[in-house]
Parts: C-alpha cells; structure tokens; sequence
C-alpha cells in the first residue's frame, strides 16, 4: 500500500482534540483521518505522567493498527508527558505533538517576549509550554496557569455568557491587571478544549492580547511534516474520516459536535478497547 494512501492518526483524552482535527480537515481536505477519543479514561490532564505515558502508548498502538502515515498527540497534556516516548517506540514513523508548534507560534507573535500559557493542571505542571518556549526564546518571561473549569464549561456547551466571562477573568485577571510595561501580549491555549472558549476569552483581555490556538499551529506542523517526507496525499476527492471512542458514542457524539464543527451522529462513533 503506497504511505500516501494511508490515514492520518490523531488521538486525545476525549472530544476536545476534534478542534485539532477540524482544523487538520480544512488544511489536507484530501487526507483520511482516523481519530480516537479515550473518553473511558478522561481527563488525562489530572493523571500522573506515567499514566499518560501508558494512555498514549495503548491509543497509539490501537491506532497503528490501522495503517498510519503519521501520528498527531491532539492533546496538550499527551503532548508534554508521552511524546518522547512515543518517537522512541513509533520511528521512523513521524508524531507531532501540540506543544512545539504552540511554542513556535507564541514566540513569533509576542512582541515583548511576555507570554501567559493556559492548559490543564498536568499540562502546567509538567513544564513542557514553559520549556519549549524558553529554548525559542530564552529571554521570554512566561506565566502558566491551570484554568481546569474551562473544560468543563467546554464540554457543557457554555461558550459565552456572564458566568463565562466570571470565571474567565477570575483566571485570567490576576497575571494580566499589571503595569502597561509587564503586560503580557500573548496567551496560549494550552488544551485543546479552549478554542471553543476563544471568543469569550478575547473579549476578557480585549484586543492588545493575540491568542495562539495549537490546533491550528499542529496543523500547520502536519503539513510541513507530510510535505517534507513525500507524504502527503495529492488532491483529488475529499478524505475519509473514522471516529473512534473509548466509551459512550452517544455523549462523544452530543459534546463532539461543537468541537468538531459540525454534527456528528453516534452512529458514526465506532467504541473500541485499548
């Protein structure tokens, strides 16, 4: 089978990686896709790294088994425990993460070099946003901070709204009310569940903040990655995409689709074991 026929692997702890894969989907519409959510065991962003490790090796392996020409961790948490071990077990096969393009893409829109990552409460502490924009650019002076309930409000479909914009300048006011001269310029959405909360956050810290969204940064990597390696798929039809879960079609689904941009039927969720 050419590599060029072969899917595109993409997994996460849940639903919140589909904002990842849509925009994989709007980059190389010609590409399959299959995607796995691990939803029996989310979220991943509370587990301890070897427990990450252990997810990610058993969803990769799960994905491997049907024909991958690449690999992408659509999870920030994934992302900074597991992908070192996933590049050792997967070579010369190639697996993007959603970290090192995040980094790449905050430090090229941050003017001042001040720079305020949001993810989970593994992904914060783990260190890996934190790092990776400091090899970029180790003058930079970066804030991490855990907002843990945007997942939550993600996955509820709770976008916008007072409460919303409460709890988003709860989190977010204390590291941005500075002095004009400590003013952080860009904000990183460190989990892939963000996004959707995109609008919302932008109207919090008004419009002198850029935000960086790595599903769209991974993406773009995607693309450099296939190209450089005579991967990708030339255009023609438009790519199939599976969906695969670890639990509850029917909740994958309903949640998905606001992620996912578009609706999804639970009959289209296939559920696996890992």
């Amino acid at each position: 089978m050419p590599q060029t026929s072969r899917s595109i692997g993409v997994f996460d702890s849940g639903v919140g990686g589909l904002t990842v894969l849509r925009a994989l989907r709007a980059a190389l519409p010609a590409e399959d896709f299959i995607y796995l959510g691990d939803t029996a065991r989310l979220p991943y962003g509370t587990k301890s790294p070897e427990s990450v490790i252990r997810y990610s090796i058993q969803a990769a392996d799960a994905l491997l088994e049907r024909e991958l020409k690449c690999l992408v961790i659509a999870c920030n948490t994934a992302s900074a425990f597991a992908l070192n071990a996933l590049r050792d077990r997967l070579a010369p096969l190639p697996v993007i993460g959603v970290i090192e393009p995040g980094a790449v893409a905050a430090c090229a829109a941050s003017r001042s070099g001040r720079i305020v990552v949001i993810g989970t409460e593994g992904t914060v502490r783990g260190g890996a946003y934190q790092e990776a924009i400091l090899r970029l650019r180790p003058q930079a002076l970066v804030t991490a901070r855990a907002c843990s309930l945007f997942v939550a409000l993600a996955e509820e479909g709770w976008t916008d709204g007072p409460i919303v914009e409460a709890i988003a300048g709860r989190y977010l006011e204390p590291i941005f009310v500075v002095p004009a001269n400590e003013h952080p310029d860009v904000l990183v959405l460190g989990c892939t569940h963000f996004p959707v909360l995109a609008a919302t956050i932008q109207r919090v810290l008004g419009s002198g903040v850029a935000l960086v969204d790595s599903a769209q940064t991974a993406a773009q990597a995607v693309l450099d990655v296939l190209d450089a390696g005579g991967l990708r798929q030339a255009a023609g039809a438009p790519g199939r995409t599976r969906l695969l879960a670890t639990d509850g079609a029917a909740r994958f689904a309903r949640v998905g689709s606001a992620f996912f941009g578009e609706d999804i039927a639970a009959g289209e969720v296939e559920v696996i074991d890992l």
